[in-house]
């Protein structure tokens, strides 16, 4: 693949910022109302009506869906005014409606932009991930390596022992026998309940303790991840997995032509991306929405790749202003 064109990363930035916040102050009414339904089509409306009104030929490679299955912000769907540059869009308008729905610990609105050509088209299939954050030896880790071999691996570049490493990992069925040897090693494991892209992102943000993610999670969020280590720096591996000849012909069709391969970040993202993610309830890397007498605020981070910059930003905004999920601005 020849490399993608250069986009205006730089002033489309602050656009996808407001994008992301308009998604979270419009699924703020919903968190802890039980309705992870209502909360997701909130987000998803709000996040349509903004990206609708950047300048820019925006195509969305990651999104709600296939168009069938997601009247709104589904794969394939052409966003923007129509005028600026041809863009790739990776979204998630509400990563964890549960999480919202329940008034639980990190739910995220997540979109990512980068030039056209630029993102893996990943189906809606499992990803079996691996991630760390930055400072570290190329191919430190594996997906090759056992789940053991990874921690004792990451505990040696650090010059450390394996009790002192902390691995995130999503709390499911599946990872019981993961966890199992995970034990062992006797490193500190933390469980979550969903979101795997702000778990994968916890790697690099030193002040959440978090050393290592792995374990199988959504593919599209696989990307969002990566786009998200694109900009704040990391490793990150991801190899697709099938369940049923079903979802192999669903990759067919993504363009996936070996099942096998092992994708790296810059494999699955491999232009410069802006990256934007606002907090919804309050997490480990983002404060959620601030409720308070005709206000609301939000707090979200805004990250490019091709400068490494990470901007923190608090939007304070009436809320009347915010009702119908659009934001002022």
């Amino acid at each position: 693949m020849s490399a993608p064109a250069d986009f205006n990363d730089r002033m489309l930035s602050l656009g996808l910022a407001r994008v992301s916040e308009a998604a979270a102050m419009a699924s703020a009414r919903l968190i802890g109302r039980g309705d992870e339904q209502a909360a997701d089509q909130a987000a998803v409306n709000a996040m349509r009506a903004q990206l609708n009104r950047l300048d820019i030929q925006g195509v969305v490679v990651i999104g709600e869906g296939e168009r069938d299955e997601a009247p709104m912000l589904y794969i394939g769907e052409q966003v923007g005014t129509g005028n600026g540059p041809p863009v790739d869009i990776a979204l998630d308008p509400l990563e964890g409606t549960t999480l919202t729905a329940k008034d639980m610990p990190n739910a995220l609105t997540v979109i990512a932009m980068g030039p056209r050509g630029s993102m893996l088209h990943a189906p809606d299939v499992y990803m079996d991930k691996l991630a760390v954050g930055p400072g570290y030896p190329a191919g430190v880790v594996t997906l090759d390596m056992s789940p053991a071999e990874r921690v004792r691996a990451l505990a040696a570049a650090r010059g450390c022992s394996p009790a002192n490493i902390t691995v995130c990992a999503l709390e499911r069925p599946r990872h019981e026998q993961m966890i199992t040897e995970l034990r062992r090693t006797d490193c500190a494991i933390r469980l979550i309940t969903d979101g795997d892209v702000a778990g994968v992102m916890h790697c690099a943000e030193e002040s959440t303790g978090i050393d290592m993610y792995m374990g199988l999670g959504g593919a599209p969020e696989g990307v969002l991840a990566a786009a998200a280590l694109k900009c704040m720096g990391g490793q990150m591996f991801g190899r697709l997995v099938f369940r049923n000849r079903e979802e192999w012909g669903r990759a067919a069709q993504a363009g996936i032509t070996n099942p096998d391969r092992i994708y790296t970040r810059d494999d699955m993202v491999t232009g410069d991306v802006i990256f934007a993610a606002t907090g919804v309830t309050d997490g480990s890397i983002l404060s959620g929405i601030r409720r308070e007498v005709g206000t609301l605020t939000a707090e979200t981070i805004l990250m490019r790749s091709k400068t490494g910059s990470v901007r923190r930003m608090t939007y304070r905004n009436p809320r009347q202003a915010t009702d119908d999920g659009v934001s002022g601005r």
